[in-house]
């Protein structure tokens, strides 16, 4: 379902239901974040929901708060962000030990051209949300980092969440990996929060 126009970057609250058939596969990505094929396989065969409340804090400071729950009512890892840009670690039950920073952007401020292409005007006007996860080398074993842009575009002529996602990692040489999620706007959480 499209993301009705009085849901913006300037508040994301609602409920989101990811689309296997608009998403890029994100396998790849998750084999070189270390993920177990089953892991993996189990991932690919749910179907994932945000529940997001976006709120500012008694100091003035944005917050993001994703709750993941996959079909079936399995509740999936959290997705909680600060736009403040400070870095924060921690032991993620998908992705093990992480490193992360958030904030809102105008998007001259993005450097890449995928990642900051392809939004709708609000967004644009709005900011987008910028998201750098890093895998915290010492503690996983791994190294990469994934670079997302978050805001709403519009596909096949409705207006969706979008996450757009530009991937490095250690063992894969050849380039970045690019990919684009897509989200189906579910209904408003305002009366949960």
């Amino acid at each position: 379902m499209a993301a009705p126009p009085e849901v913006t970057n300037k508040n994301l609250t609602g409920k989101y239901i990811m689309s296997k058939t608009l998403s890029d596969d994100s396998d790849d990505i998750l084999k070189l974040q270390g993920v177990s094929w089953f892991k993996r396989r189990a991932i690919s065969m749910f179907t994932l929901t945000l529940g997001v409340k976006h709120y500012t804090d008694e100091a003035g400071n944005e917050h993001i708060d994703v709750e993941q729950t996959l079909s079936g009512g399995i509740k999936g890892t959290n997705e909680d962000r600060i736009l403040d840009w400070e870095t924060r670690s921690e032991m993620d039950d998908v992705f093990g030990a992480v490193c992360g920073q958030s904030k809102k952007v105008k998007t001259e401020e993005v450097e890449d051209e995928f990642l900051k292409s392809g939004w709708t005007e609000d967004a644009i006007e709005d900011g987008l949300i910028l998201a750098v996860d890093w895998s915290d080398t010492a503690k996983s074993g791994m190294e990469w980092k994934a670079e997302m842009t978050w805001g709403f575009e519009i596909l096949n002529g409705e207006r969706r969440h979008a996450r757009r996602l530009k991937f490095t990692s250690s063992n894969k040489q050849d380039g970045p990996i690019f990919k684009r999620l897509y989200y189906d706007y579910s209904e408003s959480l305002s009366s949960m929060w």
